[in-house]
């Protein structure tokens, strides 16, 4: 059994929960703390999620309850323009799930809160005091928590990856800024398809819910970056206009523009990307998630690598006494996987903000590009991952399968 016994979690979106239950399973304590005032339902729309996001998921028991909030989608289509491809699925593997992100982190803490886990919200953290043998959080409200470790699944903007190095990376913006809504429209959109679409200005997203309605996400280019928080500073209404303007000369994407009420508009704001991040951990301290590996949403693997890279680093806790071991073989496992799938969504990332030429040729070269990148062989290689939980960690094996 490992020597690690206690962990504090600062963060308690996605990776957050799911590190504290797996810690738990490996006879660990860990204990979350969020800087928001309260669970993290109302942030962000909706998003996909892999079928090894959900095998993840399965290894904490938490599969089946956000298999209940999602929506299958067993096919998809990309569009330009009027052409459509259809993309090959992947035999044998569950199909891409279309989850409120709002669900997924109720499911995660609720799922978490029932293993035992401990949430404390409020807490920002200011610094960290590392001892000889363990370590303390020190959070803005004057309140400190001690243990043996410190892992950093505070998300995109990180402030565990700067304390545990000064100079790492912040996320790029990706020139994107995402927003989602559901719309009551006269669109027949068939039933379990996502349509990727990329419009004559911008790239949209949709897919039917079984009420009738229908589900979109706009990413819209703007040279300007601007947080969650900026965006919604401006009125719903305001970039409604902006959107309607956008996607007007599209179909089925101007009459979704269209119809979306304000109050249904959920606005994300910025769209990131992490580069790759030098430095994963110091001591002991260590980042999971987005802090270390947030792909482009193109990708669709956002959630389910923060999922993966949480399960497997409770793996390496529990396997090795020590820290500094369980860190470097935990990273050695996961950097080249989460590389590989960020590298992968930078390209389509391209693809979105394309310029007119590319875009009038791109009905062309499209059904070329997709059979270059061999992309079922793609989706097998990243949706096939399997942790298994009752092994204990064996770096060569773990590097051969990722």
């Amino acid at each position: 059994m490992s020597a690690i016994r206690s962990a504090l979690v600062i963060g308690g979106g996605v990776a957050g929960p799911v590190t504290a239950t797996a810690l738990r399973m490996a006879g660990i304590e860990g204990r979350v703390f969020e800087a928001y005032p309260g669970p993290a339902y109302n942030i962000g729309s909706t998003l996909g999620f892999a079928a090894n996001g959900l095998a993840a998921l399965d290894v904490i028991g938490a599969g089946d309850a956000v298999r209940k909030v999602a929506l299958p989608m067993p096919r998809s289509v990309m569009s330009v323009g009027h052409k459509m491809i259809e993309m090959p699925a992947v035999a044998g593997l569950e199909p891409l799930q279309m989850v409120d992100r709002s669900d997924l982190h109720q499911v995660l803490h609720d799922h978490a809160v029932a293993a035992g886990v401990d949430f404390a919200y409020d807490k920002r953290l200011v610094s960290v005091e590392e001892h000889a043998d363990g370590v303390t959080a020190h959070f803005a409200d004057g309140t400190s928590a001690t243990a043996d470790i410190l892992i950093g699944a505070d998300g995109i903007k990180s402030r565990v990856r700067t304390l545990i190095d000064p100079n790492a990376p912040a996320a790029n913006y990706t020139g994107l800024l995402g927003f989602g809504a559901y719309v009551e429209c006269s669109v027949d959109v068939p039933q379990g398809t996502t349509f990727f679409a990329f419009g004559k200005n911008a790239y949209y997203l949709y897919w039917a819910l079984p009420d009738g309605r229908i589900g979109w996400g706009a990413n819209l280019p703007n040279a300007q970056y601007l947080s969650m928080s900026q965006a919604r500073a401006i009125p719903a209404e305001q970039w409604l206009r902006t959107l309607r303007e956008t996607y007007a000369p599209d179909t089925p994407g101007g009459e979704f523009a269209r119809d979306t009420a304000p109050e249904d508009l959920a606005i994300v704001g910025g769209l990131h990307i992490m580069p790759p991040v030098p430095t994963w951990h110091r001591d002991r301290m260590v980042l999971v998630g987005d802090a270390v590996h947030a792909p482009s949403n193109s990708t669709g693997q956002g959630a389910s690598q923060a999922i993966e890279s949480a399960v497997q680093l409770a793996r390496c806790l529990r396997d090795f006494d020590d820290p500094a071991t369980a860190f470097a073989t935990y990273e050695r496992i996961r950097r080249p996987r989460v590389e590989r799938i960020a590298a992968r969504g930078a390209k389509i990332n391209h693809g979105k903000t394309m310029g007119p030429v590319m875009r009038r040729a791109m009905p062309l070269l499209m059904p070329l590009a997709a059979k270059a990148m061999k992309i079922e062989e793609t989706m097998r290689r990243e949706q096939s991952y399997v942790i298994d939980w009752d092994a204990t960690v064996n770096e060569r094996a773990e590097l051969v399968r990722a």
